[in-house]
């Protein structure tokens, strides 16, 4: 398709090297920035953080949290990641 609304992009960088990282990386953004709707889904959290205005945590199957990267810190994604949703780590009962 060569005008998509919704773009879903798995692992798009997985074995790739530096340049071609750093393509699909700025393709991404240009998408984003074009108002299609992207969808991202790595195991790489910091491509995850460099490129999402929101990030969702699952874990085994349920959405953990969905908010912006520069509201989290690294302690609370790795809560989430661990199964602590996140309005119980923003109120304060996962310490």
């Amino acid at each position: 398709m060569k005008d998509p609304k919704v773009v879903v992009a798995a692992q798009p960088t997985r074995g790739l090297d530096v340049a071609a990282t750093e393509y699909i990386r700025k393709t991404l953004l240009k998408m984003r920035d074009e108002g299609r709707a992207v969808l991202l889904v790595s195991a790489d959290l910091d491509e995850v953080l460099m490129l999402s205005d929101r990030f969702g945590v699952m874990y085994e199957g349920e959405l953990m949290g969905v908010a912006r990267p520069e509201d989290l810190t690294i302690e609370e994604i790795g809560l989430m990641m661990g199964g602590v949703k996140l309005e119980e780590i923003k109120g304060g009962k996962a310490a």
